[in-house]
């Protein structure tokens, strides 16, 4: 007798594991790390309830990096723990979007080993920064959106409720997870108006929540009203901090015109970076960032913010494939695998930045183990079957050879990041 699956229980030994790989040696170096100089000042500033600091930026992140340094102190542990957390969840969230999408272990698992081969989860789960957080809760709110669309009559409330909250926590830690709300109204939409048309029913059935095989019990218009206020109730929640810091707190006069002054920050003309690239480079991965690289704790020492190349790159076809085979086979879950890339990096052609960075294309790296798990789902068929795997030992072998500069690892001296450099612009 076959034993059924139990994706909870896998879920959570995913989510152990995840975290212990990220825990180990986080906590060097012991110094500040790239833009921690920004959010632990910032963080410790909110834990003691002094000022505002960093205010281009929701609180949330930030809350969750003082959380850290009220549990484990002002230290490198500190500042980092919850980083880990948050990325071992994000994990745990490819996992459960695969389950949902295909309902099998295999492309759930193919998935998660990709995600955790992919190296920017890895290096983003070892830093204090806000993108760790971001991803946590979009990659959850996306899940608990699917586990709402193929819920049972009934269950359905919940779990809409429940990824509402997820997304305004999500923009609570950083602002490009707002799209996502927009993203998540239109593909309600358009999947309860492919739902009429397969069921030759009227156009205006789709607003009904009756007799409906996605979201069951979900009429439109109030569901999705529900959606955007709960998730802006709980966005403006997380400011509640702020309301009691010993200089300049927060007034709920002063609320909605804070958020002005932060998207003036966030979009006003900065001086030239030495890391700076454009949105259309990162999916080619031309110029990574490197965090860290000095001597730090003995040694010399390196922290390179780059993508698995076989996975970068080789998830662009996978997206490709999925909409592809989407299309023609009018496959629903290749088509969301595909689309999960394109609306993780369309924000960003959009968004008025006058500076761009590599790790703002962290959200599109997350998407694209679920695209190539679901490629090979979707093509290795026959004398394929295994090429999911052979993927996998090549990552594998990448992530082994890149890992002295992803992990911080003791270098033997300070030109020794010219071995893993592969292009003139990755230095």
């Amino acid at each position: 007798m076959t034993s059924r699956p139990r994706p909870f229980l896998v879920a959570i030994l995913i989510g152990l594991v995840a975290e212990i790989l990220f825990l180990w040696g986080v906590a060097t170096p012991h110094g500040l790390v790239f833009d921690e100089i920004h959010y632990v000042p910032a963080a410790r500033a909110l834990l003691a309830l002094q000022a505002p600091l960093n205010t281009e930026h929701p609180l949330l992140a930030k809350e969750f990096i003082a959380a850290g340094i009220a549990l484990f102190g002002d230290n490198s542990l500190g500042w980092r723990f919850f980083s880990t957390i948050a990325s071992a969840t994000t994990v745990m969230g490819v996992f459960a979007i695969l389950w949902l999408l295909f309902g099998r272990m295999r492309p759930a698992m193919i998935g998660v080993g990709l995600a955790l081969l992919n190296f920017t989860i890895y290096v983003q789960a070892r830093i204090a920064m806000l993108d760790g957080f971001l991803a946590a809760f979009t990659v959850l709110a996306v899940a608990a959106m699917l586990w709402a669309m193929t819920a049972p009559p009934g269950k359905a409330w919940p779990r809409w409720v429940l990824s509402a909250v997820l997304f305004g926590l999500a923009v609570a830690a950083k602002w490009v997870a707002a799209p996502y709300l927009a993203f998540a109204g239109i593909a309600f939409l358009i999947v309860r108006w492919r739902d009429a048309r397969t069921a030759k029913r009227p156009l205006a059935a789709m607003l009904s929540g009756k007799d409906q095989p996605h979201w069951p019990g979900l009429p439109a218009i109030p569901a999705l009203a529900a959606f955007g206020l709960i998730a802006i109730a709980v966005y403006f929640l997380t400011f509640l901090p702020a309301f009691f810091y010993h200089d300049d707190p927060m007034t709920l006069a002063g609320l909605l015109p804070l958020q002005v002054k932060m998207y003036a920050q966030q979009t006003q003309v900065l001086p030239h970076h030495t890391y700076q690239s454009s949105w259309w480079s990162w999916p080619l991965m031309i110029r990574p960032i490197w965090y860290f690289y000095e001597p730090a704790d003995g040694a010399m020492r390196g922290i390179l913010m780059l993508g698995n190349p076989a996975i970068l790159w080789g998830g662009l076809v996978a997206v490709a494939a999925c909409l592809w085979g989407g299309m023609r086979a009018r496959d629903g879950r290749l088509l969301v695998a595909g689309s999960l890339w394109i609306a993780s990096y369309l924000p960003w052609v959009i968004i008025p930045k006058s500076l761009g960075f590599f790790y703002y294309y962290y959200l599109p790296t997350i998407a694209l183990p679920i695209a190539i798990a679901a490629a090979f789902d979707r093509y290795a068929k026959g004398r394929l079957i295994y090429w999911d795997e052979g993927f996998m030992v090549m990552c594998f072998g990448l992530a082994v050879y890149f890992f002295p500069i992803l992990s911080a690892a003791p270098l033997p001296n300070e030109q020794a990041f010219a071995h893993w450099m592969w292009f003139s612009s990755w230095p």
